[in-house]
């Protein structure tokens, strides 16, 4: 839970929002290929196309460049990285690529590491969870129980990110931990893309509460088959779109 400080936090200036701007629309033409691996562009070409100051289009140069998107090269301008560069764990490269036409692609692969990664983090929560973290996951997985019956799906994705959170942190394990904003990224994905049932199927809800029922029971085994099982189910309801042509 995000608690409020004593002052309240300014709104954003206008060159913070024009800065997001320029970053979000060179960064998405960039993943989405609009914008090739290979291409120069001048910081000239860039202030002129969205009408911004040259500090503006600099500081989203940085961001970009620290994301491995793009490289400044002395005398020549900013020149576009092919995507083995960029760092695709980044949850903002992770955003512009499921918005873009490769979106099922990026699905799969975040999909696959999920499926390599969530079975093992449960397995070592039902080790080495803290009882207060294990009746954290345990409430969290009642609470999607409910909102999953209700078809709430405003509730149900930020419970969902939730659980899946508690579950990598809880493994004990700081670099499964880091991957939370990843599996964040995807599960709003999937609901934004319109690729998650209307309604949560009831085997789903239920391999939620074995996964929680595990962990809170110290049953490691079974904790990661329920995840498996989650993500073999996670696979399967992505298999038809992800097949169709594009």
């Amino acid at each position: 839970m995000v608690h409020a400080g004593p002052l309240a936090t300014p709104g954003p200036s206008v060159s913070t929002g024009l800065h997001a701007r320029v970053l979000d629309e060179v960064g998405s033409a960039i993943t989405d290929g609009t914008l090739a691996a290979g291409r120069v562009i001048q910081i000239e070409e860039l202030e002129e196309r969205y009408g911004v100051s040259r500090s503006v289009v600099r500081e989203a140069v940085r961001v970009l460049a620290s994301m491995g998107l793009v490289a400044m090269r002395r005398r020549i301008g900013v020149q576009i990285l092919p995507a083995a560069e960029w760092n695709l764990y980044d949850p903002q490269v992770i955003r512009w690529r499921l918005a873009s036409s490769d979106r099922f692609a990026q699905l799969r692969s975040l999909t696959e590491l999920r499926a390599a990664v969530e079975p093992e983090a449960a397995r070592l929560a039902a080790l080495r969870a803290p009882q207060t973290a294990a009746a954290e996951i345990m409430t969290l997985a009642g609470e999607l129980w409910a909102a999953g019956h209700d078809t709430d799906s405003e509730r149900f994705l930020p419970l969902d990110i939730e659980f899946h959170r508690c579950i990598l942190e809880a493994s004990g394990n700081e670099m499964f931990a880091t991957l939370h904003p990843l599996v964040a990224e995807v599960l709003s994905g999937r609901t934004h893309l319109g690729l998650m049932p209307d309604r949560p199927h009831a085997n789903a809800l239920e391999l939620h509460m074995d996964v929680a029922v595990a962990i809170q029971r110290s049953r490691p085994d079974e904790a990661h088959d329920a995840m498996r099982a989650i993500m073999t189910r996670t696979m399967s309801e992505l298999a038809a779109p992800l097949d169709q042509p594009r």
